[in-house]
């Protein structure tokens, strides 16, 4: 068959043009691939990167296995250890165990990362934090804690409108007991949920045997929040 010219598309800023297929079917590159498993190495302290590993060796030593997630970010030493820095700060916010764990976790649920929810919720178990809290937030449901739901709802919020709160999100979130730099906890917490449940989505990592039995599926419609 001869050639045939490519058909021009209309884009913002100016034309495109797609390649044929059999001389009649136009195929777009932009347009959305079947799904593919990104193949990442689950790294140990055999495989992993110089960078990487000292700080996978010792998590292998003191857990007796390398969380996937961690096995994975080994693959870039740099993110590896951005993660587990921001991790640490998270900490130092001023936020409890717990109020921490509202945040990672309602962030991983919005975002439906199967590894950090299951992985948050044994983190809570051996913390011996509320578990009731934790299992309202897995399941995307109102905390009777009036505060902590607070929290959640801004949270999620947060997530869903990137960043972009309304005043009036803001102020119910003081109104609940919390102060502006509890704000920015927050915005500290999506992020490194970002960096994690998105990585997670990419390598499409193995839940751990250690989190099975918190093994977490997104639901197919979870709550609307209100205007």
């Amino acid at each position: 068959m001869g050639y045939m010219e490519p058909l021009p598309v209309l884009k913002k800023g100016g034309m495109r043009h797609l390649p044929l297929i059999d001389g009649n079917k136009p195929v777009d590159p932009l347009s959305p691939k079947e799904p593919q498993m990104a193949k990442f190495t689950l790294h140990n302290s055999s495989t992993a990167p110089e960078g990487a590993h000292d700080f996978i060796a010792g998590v292998e030593k003191k857990m007796g296995f390398v969380p996937s997630l961690y096995a994975v970010f080994a693959e870039n030493p740099a993110v590896l250890h951005a993660y587990t820095q921001l991790s640490d700060q998270l900490a130092k916010t001023g936020l409890s165990p717990l109020e921490q764990q509202i945040v990672t976790i309602t962030a991983s649920v919005e975002n439906e990362c199967h590894f950090c929810v299951a992985a948050h919720t044994t983190i809570s178990e051996g913390a011996g934090l509320d578990l009731a809290v934790i299992d309202a937030v897995r399941d995307d449901r109102p905390i009777t804690d009036g505060k902590l739901e607070a929290l959640r709802v801004f949270t999620k919020k947060m997530v869903i409108d990137r960043g972009f709160v309304s005043d009036t999100d803001v102020d119910t979130f003081l109104a609940a007991g919390y102060d502006r730099a509890a704000v920015l906890a927050v915005v500290l917490g999506v992020a490194l949920k970002v960096i994690s449940n998105y990585t997670n989505h990419v390598a499409e990592t193995p839940v751990n045997e250690a989190f099975q039995k918190h093994a977490w599926t997104p639901t197919a419609q979870r709550e609307a929040l209100p205007a």
